[in-house]
C-alpha cells in the first residue's frame, strides 16, 4: 500500500459550503484545475458513480466508498492490478475548518499506478484544495 496526506487549515471557512462543492461534482471542473469536466451519475452516496475526465488522459469512473455529509467522502477509482482512493475530510478545530486529502493506493501493481497517475494527483492537492476553499469564500457553491 501506498498513500500520502496533505492538510491545510482553513480560518473562517464554513463546512456547508465545502460540502455544497463537493456534492456538486458536475461542477469540479470549476475549482479542480487538474479536470476538463466530471459528471455525476447516481446520487452522493455510497454507491453512487460519476465520470471523471482528467486534463490528458481518458475518462474514468469512480465509484463512492465513504459518505459522512459535512465531514468526509471516499472515492474508488480501479486500475488493472491496483485501486486508488482518494479520502476528503473536513474537521472542525478553534484555528478553522481542517482539510485534509489523502490518496492511497493498494493491490499488487501498486508501484505502476503510483508512478503513473498518483503521484501526479498528490503533486496538486495543495493547489486544488487552495481552489476549493477560494471558490467556496466566493459563494461559486
Amino acid at each position: 500500500m501506498w498513500h500520502k496526506t496533505y492538510s491545510k487549515v482553513y480560518p473562517g471557512v464554513q463546512k456547508e459550503a465545502i460540502w455544497s462543492l463537493w456534492e456538486d461534482v458536475n461542477n469540479w471542473d470549476k475549482w479542480d484545475p487538474d479536470i476538463e469536466y466530471a459528471k455525476m451519475i447516481e446520487p452522493f452516496q455510497v454507491g453512487g458513480r460519476f465520470i471523471f475526465k482528467p486534463k490528458g488522459a481518458g475518462e474514468v469512473t469512480l465509484q463512492l466508498v465513504e459518505v459522512e455529509k459535512f465531514k468526509k467522502f471516499t472515492d474508488q477509482l480501479k486500475f488493472f492490478g491496483a485501486k486508488m482512493y482518494g479520502i476528503h475530510e473536513m474537521v472542525e478545530t478553534p484555528g478553522g475548518l481542517k482539510m485534509t486529502t489523502t490518496l492511497r493506493v493498494t493491490g499488487p501493481l501498486t508501484f505502476i499506478w503510483v508512478k503513473l497517475v498518483a503521484q501526479g494527483i498528490v503533486d496538486t492537492i495543495p493547489e486544488q484544495m487552495d481552489s476549493l476553499v477560494k471558490c467556496a469564500e466566493s459563494g461559486n457553491e
